[in-house]
């Protein structure tokens, strides 16, 4: 099992992380159960099943992610995290890829699970 995350600041550093180590057990851990992942502006999925299978797909592009954090609020349980990420290569077809946004998380801590994810909004400004 993968180490809880206890300071909201390395949630989003934590995430990349186990995205380049293309840890999926690992991604997920970051969640709750019932987490709204947005893989694509206004296209919002809910769940293990779905969130997983998203995360599957950015991870079959085969490129490591670079994460900076710019901000991190906590109010008691609660979290909000802001952070720069891009992914850039060549994919497994050949073509080249550029992807990049800024990231706008809902997080909740708790003793036994650390800070996970409620909502991970990658294009956050979109």
């Amino acid at each position: 099992m993968s180490t809880p995350v206890t300071s909201l600041d390395q949630l989003n550093l934590a995430f990349a992380e186990r995205f380049n180590a293309r840890d999926l057990d690992g991604l997920l851990a970051l969640n709750i159960p019932e987490a709204v992942f947005v893989p694509a502006p206004g296209q919002p999925v809910q769940g293990v099943g779905p969130v997983r299978t998203a995360l599957e797909q950015f991870l079959a592009l085969e490129l490591p992610i670079t994460m900076t954090v710019r901000h991190a609020f906590a109010s008691g349980s609660t979290g909000l995290t802001i952070a720069d990420w891009t992914m850039q290569g060549t994919g497994p077809d050949g073509s080249a890829i550029e992807l990049g946004g800024s990231t706008s998380d809902v997080a909740i801590f708790d003793e036994a699970t650390g800070w996970r994810f409620v909502i991970d909004n990658p294009f956050g400004t979109a």
